[in-house]
């Protein structure tokens, strides 16, 4: 189906948020656009939704598996309204998970195991959220791919990854709640906006009347921001992506000042989520 505007979608596309899990892709271009909305369809989401301008193209053999919605990334706070507006729209206790082009969602045994799993023992586990940490993809040569985007060629950080306390605003730490760096944003951390270096992300969530989700993608809910419940460790998964070397490599403040983005800890991706959770990258909490 397609909509011409996320108004459209709210009016006559309710019914298709009314069971999940469902998937929102947003394209801020039309890099790897195709791969994305293959990669999350395969992953067993019941709906995936399209954010996308008219323009960008979409291969055939999804235009049938996909609902567009006429949607410019563009617009100030274009995220997190799109996500709010469908929290309100969808069933309370549907899942939601959103990301944009050029990112993968790999969780703990993805492989044999897909979403629908994961999410059903993590709502078992009485978690509303799951915390997802955004892992940097970078193509290892520039010359042959400058915009650092390049699925056969593509490599990880393998160490350089830290967390800080998250401060409430009196200065006082958040029960399970951290702020998680690394990657190229740590690397390259003269070249992006201090708000912006995290790499955490609630990206899948349970829709629910109020719920509100920032820029920063932090909800107004704390519990929904913590990285497992009090008694035990919960599943993690990752979100790998390769948005930040896109943006560095096309940035005019940025592109000229780096030549490559690999170091010693370069790592070539092996699409596999054994190699996340052998990194440390992921937890598979108490699900085997």
């Amino acid at each position: 189906m397609q909509f011409d505007s996320l108004q459209t979608f709210l009016r006559k596309g309710r019914d298709l948020l009314a069971r999940g899990p469902v998937a929102m892709i947003f394209a801020e271009d039309e890099v790897e656009l195709d791969s994305t909305l293959r990669h999350h369809r395969d992953a067993g989401f019941a709906e995936v939704l399209l954010f996308a301008p008219e323009a960008f193209t979409v291969a055939a053999d999804l235009a049938r598996d996909i609902h567009r919605i006429s949607y410019l990334m563009t617009r100030p706070e274009a995220l997190s309204q799109a996500v709010n507006a469908v929290n309100e729209a969808a069933a309370p206790g549907t899942w939601l998970y959103y990301c944009y082009n050029a990112e993968y969602l790999f969780h703990p045994f993805c492989e044999t195991r897909n979403i629908v799993e994961l999410l059903a023992f993590h709502a078992e586990e009485r978690r509303d959220a799951m915390l997802t940490y955004v892992i940097d993809l970078y193509a290892d040569d520039l010359q042959a791919a400058p915009q650092a985007v390049s699925i056969e060629r593509a490599h990880l950080d393998r160490a350089g990854y830290y967390a800080l306390a998250r401060l409430d605003e009196w200065g006082n730490e958040r029960e399970r709640q951290l702020d998680f760096h690394g990657g190229l944003r740590w690397r390259f951390e003269e070249h992006v906006p201090e708000n912006k270096r995290k790499i955490d992300r609630i990206s899948l969530f349970r829709a629910r009347p109020g719920l509100v989700m920032g820029e920063n993608h932090l909800f107004n809910d704390p519990e929904y921001n913590t990285y497992s419940c009090p008694w035990h460790h919960n599943l993690t998964a990752c979100v790998c992506s390769f948005r930040t070397a896109k943006a560095l490599t096309t940035n005019p403040g940025s592109r000229f000042d780096i030549q490559s983005f690999t170091w010693h800890n370069s790592a070539p991706f092996e699409w596999h989520s054994r190699q996340l959770l052998d990194l440390g990258l992921m937890e598979p909490g108490q699900w085997f």
